[in-house]
């Protein structure tokens, strides 16, 4: 039988003012009816120029100049514009990477994903809004009928991201192209929109390629994985085959470069040095070998050829066989010792946004950002702070610096008081607390060059003279991985990991000693975000850093900290050391965050779906009484909506807060 796709000898270039990039070389990928192909590589390797080739929706300066792309016996790559037309969306869809900016804001939700239907098979209004009520059913929509009328800006982004699902689903198409589906969202939320992905694609026996740079989420998803780099195959494999033992050294590396929370111990992770080859100039020998272990003379002249071994095929010359070995490096990060010292303390943290209306602006309620949070954080520690979008740790991360006022509670820092709205707070209390922004790129000035981004700090502190401050720079600069190159540029000249680390330069400046570290790898790729992870632990041993690491990647959480704090709705649910709360979870809703990770592994990945968190999280301004969690919570009975639980310990220094724990609580003597 014929594959549903076959893209043959792929060749797809960009003109650009001086020259031509190609992006795609070469490129051969076959789907079957049913089956769900991953292809996977860094950003720039070329996977979404694959997939808008397929779509025929390249760019204005993007064109296949060779091979063709045959779907069910027709070759899209041959067809003229008015023609594409009436496959895309019918026969193959698109699930784009962001769903906001592909979605209408002035359009209602009904009319949008009803759109499809009108335009191809000439349905009316009422058979297009029964329609996308039959499609938001199908991906799980809470009040489906609802959200037909409402508008994208009323949506959190995991129901904005069914939506997108709907919208490609509506007109049942024959092949589903999802790029990226589940970057930007929480791991619980992005378990859901892979379980409904994988659901509807074995329900209408539809082809599915997975786009990603997530090992995790490829293993547990797809039948065969395709790895990209520099716009050509660099291994195609079964799954488990792949994991198992795979080839090709760059996804050994990718693979070595991922987090993973099923280790037993805490090792350095594996970066992989440099960055993809550059397409606007001509690549001579296997595009990898600048940044491979294994290269040898003849890689660097030579191009390998895939070699075939059943289904297996690889390009490589000197390939490898497995997974890295996992080697116990001296730094081992359990073994290092930290101080008792304690350098931060929060009590009863409190933080409400008013919410006004009316001409004279009077509260007419608030939100409820954080509700009496407590921790304390020694010198040299990591604290983690994990949780979904929405529950308030960047408000505490952001309470903790001084960015944002607490409505009550206490910040003590060395044992002073810094949080007392009648304390004045010297410029000598806030250089030592600063904090390092999720998205690098919207926290650094688009006109200030590198040097004066990173001296900016100084200049304010009024700390030395200009040449001591451009001094400064340099050193900063160097242990952050940059040339001094990079002081005379501007942030949009360098990629999303640079940028990353010109953030972490600018919050070193000071020499602080608390670092506040809010999503800071969350929209890189595994192999930049291992080399991020592992300067920062760097740093913290030579420095004496403390950090407090904000996200919602469990398992980059569990690399890095010593002690974590589980939050849920404004409330910490669970808190302790990192191994007593990963390995012996005691809140449910911990237990569902972990039960949602994805583990780069396809037997482990394949068992490990047990008790997700289901649905959304409740709105912070009318947050559920007793257990905020209980709506959700697959183990609540009629005390969790009367009662609020107490923090009970369960181990010298593991909490919960929880009426029906999943381990029995300790008593702990004095």
């Amino acid at each position: 039988m014929s594959s549903l796709l076959s893209v043959n000898d792929l060749k797809v270039q960009f003109s650009t003012r001086d020259t031509f990039a190609t992006a795609v070389n070469d490129f051969s990928l076959t789907i079957d009816a049913g089956e769900s192909v991953g292809l996977v590589g860094e950003s720039g390797c070329g996977k979404t120029t694959t997939g808008l080739a397929i779509m025929r929706l390249l760019p204005n300066n993007g064109k296949i100049v060779a091979g063709n792309v045959v779907l069910d016996g027709v070759d899209l790559a041959t067809l003229a514009e008015k023609e594409m037309r009436h496959y895309r969306g019918k026969s193959v869809a698109l699930i784009p990477q962001d769903p906001m900016s592909s979605l209408n804001p002035t359009t209602k939700i009904g009319r949008q994903i009803g759109e499809g239907l009108r335009i191809h098979e000439g349905a009316s209004d009422e058979e297009a809004r029964i329609r996308a009520l039959e499609v938001l059913e199908m991906v799980e929509m809470p009040r489906p009928k609802e959200r037909l009328g409402q508008y994208p800006f009323e949506l959190s982004g995991g129901l904005r991201q069914r939506v997108i699902i709907a919208m490609g689903l509506v007109c049942r198409p024959k092949l589903l192209i999802a790029d990226e589906p589940t970057t930007a969202l929480d791991v619980t939320i992005q378990a859901q929109i892979l379980d409904i992905i994988d659901r509807l694609r074995s329900e209408l026996n539809m082809g599915l390629l997975l786009i990603t740079h997530d090992m995790g989420v490829i293993a547990g998803r797809t039948d065969r994985v395709v790895v990209m780099y520099g716009g050509e195959k660099a291994e195609e494999a079964s799954t488990t085959e792949l994991f198992d033992s795979m080839h090709h050294p760059y996804t050994q590396a990718l693979l070595a470069s991922m987090p993973n929370i099923e280790n037993t111990t805490k090792h350095a992770l594996t970066s992989i040095a440099g960055m993809p080859p550059d397409l606007t100039k001509p690549v001579i020998g296997c595009p990898f070998a600048p940044r491979c272990a294994h290269a040898q003379d003849r890689c660097r002249v030579e191009d390998p050829t895939l070699t075939v071994e059943g289904r297996h095929a690889y390009a490589c010359f000197y390939p490898v066989n497995g997974p890295e070995a996992i080697v116990i490096r001296g730094a081992e990060r359990v073994a290092t010792v930290r101080s008792t010292n304690e350098i931060i303390r929060v009590e009863d943290l409190v933080k409400e946004f008013p919410i006004k209306a009316g001409v004279v602006r009077h509260k007419v309620g608030a939100v409820h950002a954080v509700s009496n949070v407590s921790f304390s954080i020694s010198e040299g520690e990591t604290f983690g702070l994990v949780g979904e979008s929405g529950c308030g740790k960047t408000t505490v991360g952001r309470m903790l610096v001084g960015i944002e006022r607490l409505t009550s509670g206490n910040i003590f820092f060395d044992d002073k008081l810094v949080s007392d709205r009648h304390h004045k707070t010297s410029r000598a209390d806030y250089r030592e607390r600063q904090m390092m922004f999720q998205d690098p790129y919207s926290s650094l000035n688009p006109r200030m060059t590198v040097n004066d981004i990173i001296g900016e700090p100084l200049l304010v502190q009024r700390e030395g003279s200009k040449v001591n401050r451009q001094q400064r720079v340099y050193e900063l600069l160097d242990t952050v991985g940059l040339t001094h190159h990079a002081a005379d540029r501007y942030p949009h000249e360098f990629s999303g990991g640079q940028r990353q680390r010109i953030g972490l330069a600018r919050a070193l400046a000071l020499n602080p000693r608390l670092i506040v570290a809010d999503e800071p790898v969350s929209a890189l790729d595994v192999s930049v975000q291992a080399q991020i992870l592992n300067l920062m632990k760097g740093l913290q041993d030579q420095h004496a850093l403390s950090y407090v690491f904000i996200s919602h990647d469990l398992a980059v959480v569990y690399y890095m900290a010593d002690s974590i704090g589980v939050m849920y709705l404004g409330k910490i649910v669970e808190i302790g050391d990192a191994e007593s709360v990963f390995r012996t979870p005691v809140h449910p809703y911990t237990q569902g965050l972990l039960d949602s990770v994805p583990v780069p592994d396809p037997r482990q990945a394949r068992s490990k779906r047990g008790d997700q968190v289901r649905g959304e999280l409740p709105s912070p301004i009318h947050p559920p009484s007793g257990c905020r969690f209980r709506t959700r919570c697959p183990r609540a009975q009629e005390i969790c909506a009367a009662e609020e639980p107490p923090m009970v310990s369960y181990g010298e220094r593991h909490q919960a807060a929880c009426h029906f724990p999943l381990r029995t609580p300790v008593s702990i003597s004095h």
